[in-house]
């Protein structure tokens, strides 16, 4: 009885994670776009590179 129990415990945690991967998203986040860059450029060009 136990191993029918642990077998379908396992069958439901691994039919929970492949039904999650293959799901609509559900992310919540705004749609910003492209953001430009804003930032100095470096004084030395050689630093970097």
């Amino acid at each position: 009885m136990k191993i029918s129990t642990w077998i379908q415990d396992t069958v439901q945690y691994i039919w929970n994670g492949v039904s999650r991967l293959f799901k609509p998203t559900d992310d919540d986040y705004p749609k910003t776009g492209v953001q430009p860059y804003k930032g100095d450029p470096c004084d030395d060009p050689k630093k970097y590179s």
